[in-house]
C-alpha cells in the first residue's frame, strides 16, 4: 500500500537527508513539500528544496511557499550550522530557480491535498511549525482529516540545543508548536532532540554512506563537507550532546514515517508546549503524572532499529 505523504521543511542538510531517504523508498508517494523559514531563508529554503529534487530526477513534485518568520518573536537562523544557504555553502550554479515553486501557498495546499484525500495522507514536520500552525488556525477540521503526523522537535527531558530548555524548532516558533500540540488530535510521532542524539550513527558507516560512486552521494558530499568537518570536532560535539558521531536528526523522523517497524520502544504521554518563562520557553512538557487530563497523546519515540535507518540511508544516495 502506498504511503502517501506531505513534507513540511526548512530544508537545511538534515531535511536533504531525509528527503532523499523518503524519494528512494518505492511504497512512498510525497504529494508536496512545503517551506518555512528556520534553517534558512525562505528563499533558500524553496531553492535547496529544488536542488534536492533535481539530482533525485523529481522535479514533478510540488513545492509550495509558506510561511518566512514565526507566529510572534524574532526569526532564528541556523546558519552555524547548515550554512548561509542552509545547504552547506556549497552553491550550484546550475540550480532550479524560484519560478518552479507553485503560486498557491504552503498552508492552502496542505488543506487542499488533506481534504481531497481524507485519512490517507501522513504530515511529517521536519521544521518550525508555522505552517502547520497556520493550516489548522484555518481548517480546525484539518487533523482529523490526517492519518497521522510526524514531527521533528521538541524535548523530553527538557535539554535545549538552542537555548537552555528549547530546542531549534520549537525555539524556532513556540505559539506554532503550542498550536499543534494543543490542536492536532490525529496519531502524532515526536522524534525529539534527545532521541535524535541517542540515534547517532559511527562516522566509518557516514564514510562508507559517502563514498557510494552516485550523483547522489557527490551532492551529499558537497553540501555536507562544512556540517560534517564542524561536527567531527570532539568540542562541538559534546556541546551538542550526540557524543562522537554522525547525527541526522530529520531523518529519524521520515524513517519513523516511512518504515512502521523502525520504531521499537516509545511513550505515550500527553504534551504541551511551554510559553513563559526565563529559560524554559519554547520547552516540550511530557505530562507523566496526567496532571493536565489530556485526553490526547502522542507518541515520543525513544529506541529504533538503527540497521534499519542505515539501510535507508544507503538507498538515499545509490
Amino acid at each position: 500500500m502506498v504511503k502517501k505523504l506531505i513534507v513540511d521543511v526548512d530544508c537545511g542538510v538534515d531535511d536533504a537527508q531525509a528527503l532523499m531517504m523518503a524519494l528512494a523508498v518505492t511504497d512512498v508517494q510525497i504529494l508536496g513539500i512545503t517551506c518555512v523559514h528556520g534553517n534558512a531563508s525562505l528563499d533558500n529554503v524553496c531553492r535547496n528544496v529544488l536542488r534536492v529534487l533535481k539530482v533525485c530526477g523529481r522535479l514533478e513534485i510540488p513545492v509550495f511557499r509558506g510561511a518566512s518568520k514565526p507566529l510572534l518573536g524574532k526569526v532564528l537562523s541556523a546558519r552555524h550550522i547548515h550554512g548561509s544557504d542552509g545547504l552547506g555553502d556549497a552553491p550550484d550554479p546550475d540550480a532550479p530557480g524560484l519560478e518552479l515553486v507553485q503560486e498557491e501557498g504552503a498552508v492552502s495546499a496542505i488543506i487542499r491535498m488533506v481534504s481531497e484525500s481524507p485519512g490517507e495522507i501522513t504530515l511529517v514536520a521536519l521544521a518550525p511549525l508555522t505552517n502547520l500552525a497556520l493550516a489548522v488556525k484555518l481548517d480546525p477540521t484539518l487533523p482529523q482529516k490526517l492519518k497521522g503526523l510526524y514531527i521533528m522537535g521538541g524535548n523530553a527531558e527538557s535539554r535545549g540545543n538552542t537555548t537552555v530548555c528549547g530546542e531549534f524548532n520549537f525555539s524556532a516558533d513556540p505559539e506554532a508548536a503550542y498550536i499543534v500540540l494543543n490542536e492536532y488530535l490525529c496519531p502524532t510521532y515526536i522524534a525529539c532532540w534527545e532521541f535524535a542524539c541517542q540515534c547517532k550513527l559511527p562516522w566509518e558507516f557516514c564514510d562508507d554512506w559517502l563514498a557510494q560512486d552516485t550523483n547522489k552521494a557527490r551532492f551529499m558530499n558537497r553540501i555536507f563537507e562544512q556540517r560534517m568537518n564542524s561536527s567531527r570536532i570532539k568540542g562541538n560535539e559534546v556541546k551538542l550532546m550526540a557524543g562522537r558521531g554522525f547525527l541526522s536528526c530529520d531523518s529519524y523522523a521520515m524513517a519513523a514515517a516511512v518504515d512502521d517497524t523502525f520504531i521499537i520502544e516509545s511513550d505515550h504521554k500527553a504534551v504541551t508546549v511551554e510559553l513563559a518563562g526565563t529559560y524554559s520557553r519554547a520547552m516540550m512538557i511530557v505530562d507523566h503524572l496526567e496532571i493536565l487530563q489530556k485526553t490526547h497523546k502522542a507518541y515520543i519515540l525513544k529506541k529504533a532499529d538503527l540497521e534499519k535507518l542505515k539501510v535507508l540511508l544507503m538507498n538515499a544516495l545509490k
